[in-house]
């Protein structure tokens, strides 16, 4: 069980040790437009076991701050704001999830690259909402470069590559 004090340690390794923003850029594209393999950069995958954040750990999002508990929500194809509901290891809720959405596919794809503390620095992490049964299906009146949703929130989970 962690104390306390514990979270600041490794928050405080993780401000010494890693500073700037991982994003998204060059990732090819699938013939359905959703997002092709990615390899988790090696600064996450550092900040990632400094956490103790291992492969299938997961908690629950909100996926867009902007639209929380609404139903159904609109995603655009880009930059998103997601918010934990519940804790991820040592991540609390209200740490904020920054990540790209891809909405060129049957279902949209949200893949999170850093992860941002309430009071504290960014953290890169590599990241993905999900949802069973095809929850994360686009509804048909999605217009292209968007993703209707039925839900507001999801599950994620931590990865170490992105599939």
């Amino acid at each position: 069980m962690l104390t306390p004090s514990a979270p600041r340690l490794y928050f405080a390794l993780l401000l010494g040790a890693f500073t700037g923003c991982t994003t998204a850029g060059g990732v090819s594209l699938r013939s359905d437009g959703s997002p092709g393999p990615e390899k988790c950069p090696e600064e996450a995958l550092k900040a990632m076991q400094i956490l103790g954040l291992g492969v299938g750990d997961g908690g629950g999002v909100e996926l867009d701050v902007n639209q929380a508990d609404d139903s159904p929500i609109t995603l655009y194809e880009g930059p998103i704001e997601s918010s934990l509901n519940y804790s991820l290891g040592p991540l609390s809720p209200a740490t904020r999830l920054y990540g790209r959405v891809w909405a060129g596919g049957p279902q949209v794809v949200i893949r999170y690259y850093e992860a941002h503390p309430p009071n504290r620095t960014k953290i890169p992490i590599c990241a993905v909402a999900r949802l069973a049964r095809g929850q994360m299906k686009k509804r048909p009146e999605s217009k292209p470069g968007t993703a209707i949703l039925e839900y507001s929130s999801a599950g994620v989970f931590v990865v170490d590559a992105f599939r």
